[in-house]
């Protein structure tokens, strides 16, 4: 069998025949239809909407693979510390048994897909400078597609490489960074390379939407707040904390925290303090696929309607009852429901429809059942959130701690998250030390629950997955409800594929 196309240069044409390792050879097309794309800067934009394009779109024919919000459900969400869904079948993903598996497709998939936009982006990086339109154009393309890249390195090195903590200052390997379209044998940078690219890229990015002059229409386009912010989030994972906090104040730059009625709307459409986000619209054909599918309450799809998401029982019962995200989950308050699974009983169930009558009249109700996220139409359309301002100022938070600047301006930045935006307007905070740590990461997993953080933070924390049964205080299902120790699991780190280094020789 002849040698094929690199997997870890995947482009939009790539197409996988079986999972035989049988596949197609081609490689990245200049052509949309009988246009050149990098002829002109009208016709880049297309491409460059097509990354985000492809940020929801259905992969590997499964119904699961659906673009981003694969990543914020499989590998954010379920496997976390917080997340509450009753599928004991599902029990190898959320347990996090598959990331030593290299033949595995849920290994498989985050290499695929962001693989896919980063030679998408190459393509737009290496020839928009010689499209013909205006020269501020062609760096605002330019600094999108930057972003972009930058984005998925930081993602695949969340995944497929260690926490910095173990990474020896960034010695151990990282990714293959692949910067073009060639389709040779690379081996894998390190992760310290791989921070220095993903840095590089943002750096780059950041001064040419700078020089350009120019704004973006929509909220999934990139900006320069959009590169602070995955700036942020990679300095932070990285323990980088100076860098951190300055590019998360500067991120949510003209993005003030949302009001408590845009809080309660159902987080599938745009509002002030969403920094980037990518697009659903109801002529799209992801219908089942979708995340809010997988998510919203209100959704007619059976991921929904049989298995609703709710919150761990642990963390709902630290939201203060002045907090308004508390009435975002279905309290039990007595009534009854079945602890080995957590379905409500009669009385519960019926309290569950008359507070949320958009739930689908087929849909179970299960205590601590969610009601933040709520599709804009059926059966899950909606915009997927990507960056907030309320990250930012956790970031910020979490950054000056390790720091050990002084308690009080860590305070209130949590003061002003929760208490001045009128999320909890009793919230005070006066903690030191390793509470305030601990203060920390909690209003982090109330504020980002749901939103795909939960794993990756527990990750870069270098805590433990504990997750209780109800007899212990928890609602976690006994196949569920499980310890996993930092050390255990390969250090949480995923393998590279086999399908990459079956075609990648320099990994052998």
């Amino acid at each position: 069998m002849k040698k094929i196309v690199n997997i870890g240069i995947l482009s939009a044409a790539l197409l996988a025949t079986s999972c035989s390792k049988d596949y197609l050879e081609t490689k990245p097309t200049d052509q949309v239809g009988e246009v050149t794309a990098f002829e002109t800067t009208a016709n880049a934009k297309l491409v460059v909407n097509g990354l985000a394009k492809m940020m929801t779109q259905q992969y590997l024919g499964s119904q699961g693979f659906n673009g981003e919000g694969t990543i914020k459900m499989y590998y954010g969400n379920y496997p976390g510390n917080h997340f509450f869904v009753n599928l004991p079948g599902w029990a190898a993903i959320i347990n996090s048994t598959f990331n030593e598996n290299v033949t595995s497709i849920y290994l498989y998939y985050p290499w695929y897909y962001y693989y896919k936009i980063i030679g998408n982006a190459n393509a737009v990086i290496n020839k928009i400078d010689a499209a013909s339109g205006p020269e501020s154009e062609k760096k605002f393309i330019k600094a999108q597609a930057l972003s972009f890249r930058a984005y998925c390195y930081f993602m695949l090195s969340q995944l497929y490489g260690n926490r910095w903590a173990d990474s020896n200052n960034g010695a151990t390997g990282g990714v293959v960074l692949r910067l073009d379209e060639s389709t040779g044998d690379l081996p894998l940078s390190t992760l310290g390379e791989t921070y220095k690219r993903i840095y590089d890229d943002l750096d780059e990015a950041i001064k040419l939407f700078t020089e350009s002059g120019k704004t973006r229409e929509k909220n999934h386009e990139m900006n320069i707040n959009v590169a602070h912010a995955i700036y942020a989030r990679a300095a932070l994972t990285r323990q980088d904390y100076p860098a951190a906090e300055d590019h998360a104040v500067k991120a949510r730059a003209s993005f003030p925290l949302m009001s408590v009625a845009d809080y309660k709307a159902g987080f599938s459409t745009p509002n002030s303090e969403w920094i980037w986000s990518t697009y659903g619209a109801s002529d799209e054909t992801l219908y089942f696929y979708s995340y809010q599918a997988y998510i919203a309450y209100n959704s007619t799809a059976s991921a929904v309607r049989t298995y609703p998401k709710c919150i761990s029982r642990e963390l709902y019962n630290k939201i203060p009852a002045t907090d308004i995200r508390r009435g975002l989950f279905l309290d039990p308050a007595g009534d009854t429901y079945n602890t080995n699974t957590g379905l409500a009983g009669t009385a519960l169930k019926a309290r569950a429809f008359q507070l949320f009558p958009a739930l689908d009249p087929a849909a179970a109700a299960y205590a601590y059942m969610q009601f933040k996220v709520k599709a804009n139409d059926m059966p899950g359309v909606g915009h997927l959130n990507h960056f907030r301002s309320s990250e930012m100022y956790l970031i910020e938070a979490e950054a000056k701690y390790f720091q050990n600047k002084p308690a009080t301006e860590i305070q209130q930045l949590l003061v002003s998250l929760t208490n001045g935006s009128g999320r909890d307007a009793s919230y005070t905070c006066t903690k030191t030390g390793t509470d305030l740590l601990n203060e920390i990461k909690t209003y982090r997993a109330i504020e980002l629950w749901g939103e795909g953080f939960d794993w990756f933070d527990m990750k870069r924390w270098n805590d433990p997955i504990v997750r209780k049964a109800y007899a212990n205080g928890g609602n976690f299902i006994p196949d569920l409800a499980k310890t996993i120790q930092p050390s255990e699991n390969n250090k949480w780190t995923w393998k590279i594929p086999l399908r990459e280094s079956d075609y990648n020789g320099a990994l052998e």
